[in-house]
């Protein structure tokens, strides 16, 4: 199944709330920053984990690069704030319990582990330009090296 937005499509807008009692509204965003977008199957899980590390020990970098990073998952909000707490991300994570942004977006897909299908998020990134575009995606994320990789195609512009 492929991505619902592709590259060079505008995002609609919308809003879900997040960490820090932040009500993210993409539009806010608009003109002041680009954004990365990653979703995450679940926090506190070794890889999701091992994610947003990454993210935080690079986010001194994107934010030079007028970059905002925003971790989304379906986990609920008292997950999120404890999540964000203990691994001392200093981006928001932005809850979606009802799993409408991540059917905006096209993640929520069947997936497969060991044999067994279930519905699921696919690790998936987004960067959107600072006019609501999204310029790149990742799909089937590896986790290994894709913060930097995320940071290198913003370097490149």
């Amino acid at each position: 199944m492929s991505n619902v937005l592709k590259i060079g499509d505008t995002v609609p807008d919308f809003s879900a709330p997040a960490t820090s009692g932040l009500n993210f509204k993409l539009s806010d965003y608009k003109g002041k920053s680009n954004l990365v977008l990653y979703f995450y199957p679940k926090d506190s899980t070794p890889g999701c984990t091992t994610e947003g590390k990454d993210f935080r020990d690079r986010y001194a970098e994107f934010q030079s690069l007028d970059t905002e990073i925003f971790g989304i998952s379906k986990d609920s909000m008292k997950r999120h704030d404890n999540f964000k707490a203990k691994q001392e991300f200093p981006f928001e994570l932005i809850s979606d319990e009802s799993g409408e942004v991540c059917e905006l977006f096209g993640v929520w897909q069947l997936k497969k582990t060991f044999g067994k299908e279930y519905m699921g998020i696919v690790r998936s990134t987004f960067l959107i330009n600072k006019e609501g575009v999204v310029q790149q995606i990742w799909d089937k994320v590896k986790v290994k090296g894709h913060a930097e990789e995320v940071l290198e195609t913003i370097k490149k512009g």
